[in-house]
């Protein structure tokens, strides 16, 4: 008897990994030039790109700041939040699944 072998190849398909953003939820509290330092700070934004998140979050109660996967989302939501705690400001960033 003569045995086959067959050759099995496995294919993985590497997923990409779920999106979320970060989202700046107004406040009238913090003052605007805090929540700029924190946008350039922890997100490296540059001024004009910090100030205008900042007034959209103004003007429409809250505004994307930037996409990420879910750890470095969720990280980065803390620490901004973290930042105005430190100082006494009731600043918030959250995070929630693109799409």
């Amino acid at each position: 008897m003569l045995d086959t072998v067959q050759d099995t190849e496995t294919i993985t398909a590497t997923e990409r990994p779920k999106l979320y953003k970060v989202i700046l939820l107004n406040d009238d509290f913090t003052p605007r030039g805090f929540v700029v330092k924190v946008l350039q700070g922890v997100f490296r934004m540059s001024e004009g790109e910090a100030e205008a998140v900042m007034i959209t979050a103004h003007m429409r109660g809250a505004c994307v700041v930037a996409v990420y996967t879910r750890e470095v989302a969720e990280e980065k939501a803390k620490e901004a939040t973290e930042l105005g705690r430190q100082y006494g400001y009731p600043l918030a960033f959250t995070t929630e699944k693109e799409g």
